[in-house]
């Protein structure tokens, strides 16, 4: 899961907490802040300040992806080929 998402930034968003970037401006717990991209470093879930919403919805869409695409070479940012 750590390998797969993407921080979202955006001005609006608070600082000492680390979203992950969904698609459309959202991240994965539903926050949509208009401007809002992924960053160039990954969102790890493991970290203390992660929105355990976000963790929690990248659980279940990670449980769901194909094991064959789960390794570091599968990894697509899908915002940016948008």
């Amino acid at each position: 899961m750590s390998m797969r998402w993407e921080r979202a930034v955006a001005d609006g968003l608070p600082a000492d907490v680390s979203h992950a970037f969904g698609i459309f401006d959202r991240t994965l717990c539903g926050i949509q802040q208009v401007g809002m991209s992924p960053s160039d470093h990954w969102w790890l879930p493991e970290r203390e300040n992660v929105c355990g919403a976000c963790r929690e919805v990248a659980g279940v869409i990670d449980g769901r992806w194909p094991q064959a695409m789960r390794d570091e070479d599968a990894r697509v940012s899908v915002a940016r080929r948008l």
